[in-house]
């Protein structure tokens, strides 16, 4: 009797989650300016700039990018997915309401972390494509699986970083601090550009950033990384994600 509850009710929070994540989708599907930015512009950049890049005889430049411009991708996917909704929610009670509806109370933040995630692989799976027709980019289908699988969970400290932003500012300033963030972020940490091809105090301040860590991952994938363990980077990522999700889930706590 106690397994056969135990598994019910570990089938109706799966279903809770499920429901909130296809509620979660619904509303964003219908926010161009959150799927617009999220799915066209890394691979309108990477177009650009890996692809040109490429055409003009450099193969190399066209992998290193696709990297980047992946971690771009689910960088963006992490902070805008949570940051902004979020602090539309605060600002209309959705937490007040939340509290009085018959659902888990994670539920939410769940939801929001998959469709990250689904963002994220739907971006990998656009460049990979734009690489592997347009940009000669040829890797063994192992070496694809594990660049996606870093990509798409790379998002997570961001929606960490996200749902912290999102915690603290209101639905008008959430997305210039978003955007603030989000465009020096990527700059200096070599996302956009080799920091080879940048003065070099770029290159010594850009372990201050966490799309750097992802990046130097990513890069290792595809064989182009500078050096770094990666398990240093993951550690950074996790210790950036964690910290920033307790600080979010404090602040939500206390206003709640």
């Amino acid at each position: 009797m106690d397994a056969t509850i135990d598994t019910g009710a570990r089938v109706a929070l799966w279903r809770c989650y499920l429901l909130d994540t296809r509620c979660e989708l619904l509303r964003l599907l219908r926010e161009p300016m959150y799927i617009i930015p999220t799915l066209v512009f890394p691979a309108l950049f990477y177009a650009m700039f890996g692809l040109l890049l490429g055409a003009r005889g450099s193969a190399e430049a066209a992998r290193y990018l696709l990297a980047t411009y992946g971690v771009f991708g689910a960088m963006g996917a992490g902070l805008f997915g949570f940051s902004v909704t979020l602090a539309i929610d605060r600002e209309r009670g959705f937490f007040a309401l939340r509290r009085a509806l018959p659902a888990p109370p994670s539920a939410w933040l769940v939801a929001r972390m998959l469709i990250a995630m689904l963002f994220a692989l739907c971006i990998v799976l656009e460049l990979a494509l734009l690489a592997s027709v347009f940009g000669g980019v040829s890797l063994p289908a192992a070496q694809w699986a594990l660049l996606w699988t870093v990509t798409v969970l790379g998002a997570l400290p961001f929606c960490a970083i996200g749902l912290l932003l999102g915690s603290v500012s209101s639905a008008n300033a959430a997305p210039a601090w978003v955007n603030l963030l989000f465009l020096p972020m990527a700059f200096l940490s070599g996302l956009w550009l080799p920091l080879s091809m940048l003065p070099d105090v770029f290159a010594r301040l850009a372990p201050v950033w966490p799309a750097y860590h992802l990046a130097q991952i990513a890069l290792q994938v595809v064989g182009q990384g500078s050096g770094g363990a990666i398990w240093a980077h993951a550690g950074v990522l996790a210790g950036v994600g964690v910290g920033a999700a307790a600080l979010a889930m404090r602040r939500l706590t206390r206003a709640g």
